[in-house]
């Protein structure tokens, strides 16, 4: 019997963070980059209030949240897309403009969906070499050929933290060809304090060859529901929205989200604690000799490189006390580990045991 032969598509699997051990039902999870502090409460009673409304199909476009997102951050409305998750975004932009043979450029170390995506619709992803860790305008420009057709760049990156000024991007996107697409990833911009950094959205708001992409997952809290979204022209928005998937941000999502992104108090909470724990956990590490930067995001990048115990060592140990961290072998960062800045008492616990594995 012949049976139906599936598209041959050459693409590695995502593969997620650890979210349970077999033998801990309630691990310490600092695997996932989620927000420490979770969800504004405002936020949980807009998902609470939905109740019987489940029933309902949600606004397949979102039309009130865009026009939320559009008074929250001074944009036009007709130039957002939403997702289910900034990742739908990726999928929807690699769709509408890859064909087979055509070139996706990446940071080496950058975010493994944008080259998943990117490979499976038929495109060839070139890597650009990073400096210390942090992306390098000049080695992305060295890698476009006339088959270029998007650079993907988070800005912070993950997984290791870094991100390039607002001169650099500026720089980047001037002299890319015109008809290459920058696609920009904000997902972590609200951590950063830097009179020198500027997020997607503010330098390319008016751009037509540049998208930027921004998640609830992070800061938000509510990786668990799904949403994201995309900013770019109005030419690229209504091609999006051609492909788009109906109903695609679920109700829930989309009420939730709504009072997530006008909550400013719990934002600047959120930020409050991060940047106090990256503080402290950063004095930790640095005293123990392991090798990290001060973080401008909400995890570390973490290298074993200089002391007694490997990252593997680490990674089992702190797994036998109940901590979930990311191991970083899937991105090819050797004898690192990427570690999410929790709450504080989850903090207070991970630095305790790394003390007591590094006897220090």
């Amino acid at each position: 019997m012949k049976l139906p032969r599936p598209r041959k598509i050459i693409a590695e699997k995502y593969v997620a963070g650890l979210s349970l051990f077999k033998s801990r039902r309630s691990p310490i999870k600092l695997s996932a980059n989620e927000s420490a502090l979770g969800p504004s409460p405002k936020a949980v009673k807009s998902y609470s209030s939905i109740g019987k409304g489940f029933v309902r199909y949600p606004d397949s476009d979102g039309t009130f949240f865009r026009k939320v997102l559009a008074k929250k951050f001074r944009l036009k409305r007709d130039r957002i897309i939403l997702g289910s998750g900034s990742d739908q975004i990726f999928e929807l932009v690699c769709k509408l403009f890859l064909n087979k043979g055509d070139e996706v450029i990446v940071p080496e170390y950058s975010f493994i969906i944008y080259r998943i995506y990117s490979r499976m619709f038929g495109a060839r992803v070139r890597y650009a070499k990073e400096e210390n860790f942090k992306p390098s305008v000049k080695s992305i420009l060295d890698q476009v050929t006339r088959k270029t057709k998007i650079v993907f760049l988070a800005n912070p990156n993950n997984p290791t933290g870094t991100y390039l000024d607002k001169f650099q991007i500026l720089k980047l996107r001037k002299k890319l060809r015109s008809d290459i697409l920058l696609v920009i990833d904000d997902a972590y911009y609200e951590y950063i304090n830097d009179p020198n950094y500027a997020s997607g959205i503010r330098l390319f708001s008016k751009s037509k060859n540049v998208l930027v992409t921004r998640t609830f997952s992070k800061i938000y809290g509510l990786a668990g529901l799904r949403i994201g979204w995309g900013y770019g022209s109005k030419e690229i928005i209504k091609k999006l929205y051609e492909i788009k998937p109906p109903f695609n941000v679920s109700r829930p999502a989309l009420f939730a989200a709504t009072q997530a992104v006008q909550d400013t108090k719990w934002l600047n909470k959120a930020i409050k604690h991060n940047n106090f724990w990256a503080e402290k956990i950063y004095e930790t590490l640095d005293e123990i000799g392991i090798t990290t930067n001060k973080t401008n995001v909400n995890f570390f990048l973490l290298n074993f490189d200089f002391v007694n115990k490997s990252a593997s060592q680490v990674f089992n140990k702190l797994a036998n006390s109940g901590i979930l961290v990311r191991q970083m072998e899937v991105y090819n960062i050797k004898n690192s580990l990427r570690v999410t800045i929790g709450n504080s008492k989850e903090n207070k616990k991970f630095i305790s045991v790394l003390r007591k594995i590094f006897n220090v």
